[in-house]
Protein backbone atom coordinates (compact mmCIF):
# COMPACT_ATOMS: atom_id res chain seq x y z
CA UNK A 1 0.00 0.00 0.00
CA UNK A 2 1.31 3.44 -0.79
CA UNK A 3 2.19 5.85 2.00
CA UNK A 4 -0.39 8.08 3.66
CA UNK A 5 0.85 11.23 1.96
CA UNK A 6 -0.03 9.78 -1.43
CA UNK A 7 -3.32 8.39 -0.16
CA UNK A 8 -4.31 11.82 1.12
CA UNK A 9 -3.37 13.73 -2.00
CA UNK A 10 -6.04 16.27 -2.92
CA UNK A 11 -6.54 19.29 -5.07
CA UNK A 12 -7.79 22.08 -2.77
CA UNK A 13 -9.34 23.82 -5.79
CA UNK A 14 -11.65 20.82 -6.35
CA UNK A 15 -12.47 19.76 -2.81
CA UNK A 16 -16.25 19.91 -3.35
CA UNK A 17 -18.64 18.45 -5.89
CA UNK A 18 -22.34 18.95 -6.61
CA UNK A 19 -24.66 16.51 -8.36
CA UNK A 20 -28.23 16.63 -9.54
CA UNK A 21 -30.16 13.61 -10.70
CA UNK A 22 -26.97 11.49 -10.69
CA UNK A 23 -25.17 14.02 -12.88
CA UNK A 24 -22.23 16.13 -11.81
CA UNK A 25 -23.03 19.81 -12.31
CA UNK A 26 -20.10 21.42 -10.50
CA UNK A 27 -16.77 20.79 -8.82
CA UNK A 28 -14.28 23.15 -7.27
CA UNK A 29 -14.03 25.30 -4.20
CA UNK A 30 -17.03 25.63 -1.90
CA UNK A 31 -17.72 29.10 -3.30
CA UNK A 32 -17.60 27.88 -6.93
CA UNK A 33 -19.85 24.92 -6.22
CA UNK A 34 -22.35 27.01 -4.25
CA UNK A 35 -22.59 29.63 -6.98
CA UNK A 36 -23.07 27.00 -9.70
CA UNK A 37 -25.73 25.28 -7.57
CA UNK A 38 -27.51 28.63 -7.12
CA UNK A 39 -27.57 29.21 -10.88
CA UNK A 40 -28.69 25.62 -11.51
CA UNK A 41 -31.53 25.95 -8.98
CA UNK A 42 -32.76 29.09 -10.73
CA UNK A 43 -32.93 27.38 -14.12
CA UNK A 44 -34.01 23.93 -12.81
CA UNK A 45 -36.19 24.70 -9.77
CA UNK A 46 -37.72 21.22 -9.66
CA UNK A 47 -34.39 19.35 -9.64
CA UNK A 48 -32.73 18.92 -6.24
CA UNK A 49 -28.98 19.14 -5.83
CA UNK A 50 -26.56 17.49 -3.42
CA UNK A 51 -23.12 18.88 -2.61
CA UNK A 52 -20.35 16.79 -1.06
CA UNK A 53 -17.08 17.37 0.71
CA UNK A 54 -14.58 15.26 -1.23
CA UNK A 55 -12.37 14.82 1.81
CA UNK A 56 -15.00 13.26 4.08
CA UNK A 57 -17.83 12.21 1.77
CA UNK A 58 -20.25 14.22 3.88
CA UNK A 59 -23.18 16.11 2.40
CA UNK A 60 -22.68 19.88 2.51
CA UNK A 61 -25.86 21.79 3.32
CA UNK A 62 -25.56 24.78 1.00
CA UNK A 63 -27.34 27.99 1.92
CA UNK A 64 -28.44 29.31 -1.47
CA UNK A 65 -30.69 32.08 -0.18
CA UNK A 66 -30.37 35.60 -1.53
CA UNK A 67 -28.76 36.76 -4.73
CA UNK A 68 -25.78 35.27 -6.51
CA UNK A 69 -23.66 38.01 -4.93
CA UNK A 70 -24.90 36.94 -1.48
CA UNK A 71 -23.98 33.33 -2.16
CA UNK A 72 -20.57 34.21 -3.58
CA UNK A 73 -19.78 36.44 -0.61
CA UNK A 74 -21.05 33.88 1.91
CA UNK A 75 -18.87 31.04 0.70
CA UNK A 76 -15.87 33.02 -0.46
CA UNK A 77 -15.45 34.11 3.14
CA UNK A 78 -15.40 30.45 4.21
CA UNK A 79 -12.76 29.39 1.72
CA UNK A 80 -10.14 32.06 2.30
CA UNK A 81 -6.68 30.53 2.38
CA UNK A 82 -5.06 31.00 5.80
CA UNK A 83 -1.84 32.98 5.91
CA UNK A 84 1.29 30.92 5.84
CA UNK A 85 3.65 31.16 8.69
CA UNK A 86 6.02 29.19 10.80
CA UNK A 87 4.00 26.70 12.85
CA UNK A 88 4.12 27.15 16.60
CA UNK A 89 5.65 24.18 18.34
CA UNK A 90 4.83 23.47 21.97
CA UNK A 91 5.06 20.76 24.57
CA UNK A 92 2.02 19.67 26.55
CA UNK A 93 2.65 18.12 29.94
CA UNK A 94 0.28 15.29 30.86
CA UNK A 95 0.36 12.39 33.24
CA UNK A 96 1.56 9.02 31.96
CA UNK A 97 1.06 5.88 34.04
CA UNK A 98 3.62 3.11 33.54
CA UNK A 99 4.88 0.13 35.47
CA UNK A 100 8.22 0.47 37.32
CA UNK A 101 10.01 -1.67 34.75
CA UNK A 102 8.83 0.69 32.00
CA UNK A 103 10.19 3.72 33.85
CA UNK A 104 13.46 1.87 34.45
CA UNK A 105 13.81 1.12 30.74
CA UNK A 106 12.95 4.70 29.74
CA UNK A 107 15.51 6.09 32.16
CA UNK A 108 18.24 4.08 30.43
CA UNK A 109 17.45 5.46 26.95
CA UNK A 110 19.45 8.31 25.38
CA UNK A 111 17.72 11.60 26.04
CA UNK A 112 15.62 10.32 28.89
CA UNK A 113 11.96 9.36 29.21
CA UNK A 114 10.38 12.34 27.42
CA UNK A 115 12.56 12.15 24.32
CA UNK A 116 12.14 8.38 24.08
CA UNK A 117 8.36 8.56 24.44
CA UNK A 118 8.09 11.22 21.74
CA UNK A 119 10.26 9.12 19.43
CA UNK A 120 8.13 6.02 20.05
CA UNK A 121 4.93 7.94 19.38
CA UNK A 122 6.25 9.40 16.11
CA UNK A 123 7.38 5.95 14.95
CA UNK A 124 3.96 4.48 15.74
CA UNK A 125 2.22 7.34 13.92
CA UNK A 126 4.25 6.72 10.76
CA UNK A 127 3.56 2.99 10.87
CA UNK A 128 -0.20 3.35 11.33
CA UNK A 129 -0.73 6.36 9.03
CA UNK A 130 -1.32 4.31 5.83
CA UNK A 131 -3.94 2.14 7.54
CA UNK A 132 -5.69 5.16 9.02
CA UNK A 133 -5.66 6.94 5.66
CA UNK A 134 -7.13 3.88 3.96
CA UNK A 135 -9.81 3.61 6.62
CA UNK A 136 -10.73 7.27 6.13
CA UNK A 137 -11.00 6.80 2.36
CA UNK A 138 -13.25 3.77 2.72
CA UNK A 139 -15.47 5.63 5.20
CA UNK A 140 -15.71 8.70 2.95
CA UNK A 141 -16.57 6.58 -0.09
CA UNK A 142 -19.30 4.77 1.84
CA UNK A 143 -20.74 8.01 3.20
CA UNK A 144 -20.95 9.38 -0.34
CA UNK A 145 -22.42 6.15 -1.71
CA UNK A 146 -25.07 6.01 1.00
CA UNK A 147 -26.21 9.58 0.41
CA UNK A 148 -26.29 9.52 -3.38
CA UNK A 149 -26.68 5.86 -4.36
CA UNK A 150 -28.62 4.08 -1.64
CA UNK A 151 -31.34 3.07 -4.11
CA UNK A 152 -29.02 2.18 -6.98
CA UNK A 153 -28.79 -1.44 -8.18
CA UNK A 154 -26.47 -3.72 -6.20
CA UNK A 155 -25.91 -1.06 -3.51
CA UNK A 156 -25.69 -3.57 -0.65
CA UNK A 157 -23.38 -5.76 -2.71
CA UNK A 158 -21.20 -2.74 -3.51
CA UNK A 159 -21.06 -1.77 0.17
CA UNK A 160 -19.91 -5.23 1.21
CA UNK A 161 -17.29 -5.27 -1.54
CA UNK A 162 -16.07 -1.83 -0.45
CA UNK A 163 -15.39 -2.78 3.16
CA UNK A 164 -13.97 -6.16 2.15
CA UNK A 165 -11.71 -4.19 -0.21
CA UNK A 166 -12.81 -6.53 -2.99
CA UNK A 167 -12.31 -3.87 -5.62
CA UNK A 168 -12.88 -6.14 -8.59
CA UNK A 169 -16.36 -6.91 -7.26
CA UNK A 170 -16.92 -3.25 -6.41
CA UNK A 171 -16.00 -2.27 -9.97
CA UNK A 172 -18.58 -4.71 -11.30
CA UNK A 173 -21.22 -3.00 -9.16
CA UNK A 174 -20.07 0.48 -10.12
CA UNK A 175 -20.36 -0.38 -13.80
CA UNK A 176 -24.15 -0.53 -13.29
CA UNK A 177 -24.31 2.97 -11.80
CA UNK A 178 -24.42 6.39 -13.51
CA UNK A 179 -20.94 7.27 -14.71
CA UNK A 180 -20.58 10.46 -12.64
CA UNK A 181 -21.43 8.64 -9.41
CA UNK A 182 -19.09 5.75 -10.20
CA UNK A 183 -16.30 8.18 -11.00
CA UNK A 184 -16.74 9.94 -7.66
CA UNK A 185 -16.58 6.66 -5.74
CA UNK A 186 -13.35 5.78 -7.53
CA UNK A 187 -12.01 9.25 -6.79
CA UNK A 188 -12.67 8.79 -3.06
CA UNK A 189 -10.78 5.51 -3.07
CA UNK A 190 -7.88 6.82 -5.15
CA UNK A 191 -4.77 4.66 -4.89
CA UNK A 192 -6.59 1.98 -2.91
CA UNK A 193 -8.09 0.69 -6.16
CA UNK A 194 -5.65 -0.92 -8.60
CA UNK A 195 -5.22 1.13 -11.75
CA UNK A 196 -6.60 -1.71 -13.88
CA UNK A 197 -9.85 -1.43 -11.91
CA UNK A 198 -9.91 2.34 -11.98
CA UNK A 199 -9.99 2.19 -15.76
CA UNK A 200 -11.51 -1.17 -16.72
CA UNK A 201 -10.79 -2.37 -20.22
CA UNK A 202 -13.87 -3.24 -22.23
CA UNK A 203 -13.40 -6.24 -24.50
CA UNK A 204 -13.78 -5.48 -28.20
Amino acid sequence: MKDSAKLQESNPAKDFVCLSDSRKIAEGSLADVALTAWNFAKSHPSQPTLAFDRQTGAVVDLNLSGTSFDVAARYSAQTEIPKRGRPKLGVTAREVTLLPRHWDWLAQQPGGASVTLRRLVETARKETAPKLAARDRLAAAYKFMSAIGGDLPSFEEASRALFAQNFAKLETCLSKWPSDISAEVRSFLGDLMPSSELQPINPS
